[in-house]
């Protein structure tokens, strides 16, 4: 892995030389646009609405619109100049209960690797918070923007998760909530036996992206000069009239479903066989 950050993680006056690298990789499938009749690629020109002419990529600079209309012009300078202890240290500001931060504000997630000086108090602070079940809270600047984090053991690591700001968070209103809703005893007593039923531990390897994997099979099956053949869509389920039967059946559903081997297909990339262009 190649570190995207290096600077310090500081909690009180101890500073541990640390650097950053991201826990998290796009497995998606990725495309070009092409002219459907040939395939040849369909590329876009920065083209300047000013002058007209075309802007190479190192021309380029960031602009912020006025409300009078004007545009004033950042330059790469001007955001390596901001003012903010944070584009170089993770700066610990807090230590909270994990329950209490919101699963809905987190964002990416990174690896803090420490230098070989800073081992000792990395370690320590790992323990801590995993003794006294906190996370850290912190600040950072990664990518010309500050963000909230969240600092948490992680095996023998510590581990960061970026967060929203509060206000990027938004609230639900719903008015169907609003409505009064009466659940018998019952129901709420067969709802308990579902989810006791559908309870295990958590397996990451066990899922897997089946979109993606269909999306393999049509482009291998292009390659090969296959015809595809489209699957049906799955009907969706029609809405509950009885509620205690629908939960019963859901119940014998997962218990079935438990008494099956998991099926975890091998993943492709269609990149082993040579394309052909159309």
């Amino acid at each position: 892995m190649r570190a995207i950050w290096k600077g310090a993680l500081a909690f009180g006056m101890v500073s541990i030389p640390v650097r950053l690298y991201a826990a998290t990789e796009d497995r998606d499938v990725s495309f070009h646009q092409v002219h459907e009749d040939d395939a040849g690629r369909v590329r876009y020109r920065r083209v300047c609405e000013e002058c007209g002419e075309e802007v190479a990529y190192a021309d380029l600079a960031k602009g912020y619109e006025l409300p009078s209309g004007e545009t004033v012009v950042l330059t790469d300078e001007d955001f390596a100049s901001l003012p903010l202890p944070t584009t170089k240290v993770v700066e610990l500001v807090a230590f909270v209960p994990a329950d209490q931060v919101d699963p809905l504000a987190m964002a990416r997630g990174y690896y803090l690797e420490p230098e070989p000086a800073g081992r000792k108090p990395y370690e320590l602070l790992r323990a801590a918070l995993d003794r006294n079940q906190r996370v850290g809270l912190a600040k950072i600047a990664v990518r010309n923007k500050e963000s909230l984090a969240v600092l948490r053991p992680r095996g023998n690591l510590l581990a960061l998760q970026t967060m929203v700001w509060p206000d990027e968070v938004r609230k639900a209103q719903f008015d169907v909530l609003d409505r009064e809703v009466a659940v018998s005893d019952a129901e709420s007593r067969m709802a308990d036996t579902l989810v006791q039923a559908m309870s295990t531990d958590f397996t990451p390897e066990e899922y897997h992206d089946g979109y993606r994997e269909a999306l393999l099979s049509v482009i291998e099956a292009k390659v090969a000069g296959e015809q595809v053949v489209p699957r049906a869509a799955p009907e969706q389920p029609a809405p509950a009239v009885d509620l205690i039967a629908a939960l019963q059946a859901s119940v014998e559903a997962a218990k079935a479903a438990r008494t099956k081997p998991v099926d975890v297909p091998t993943q492709r990339d269609p990149s082993d066989n040579p394309a052909r262009r159309r």
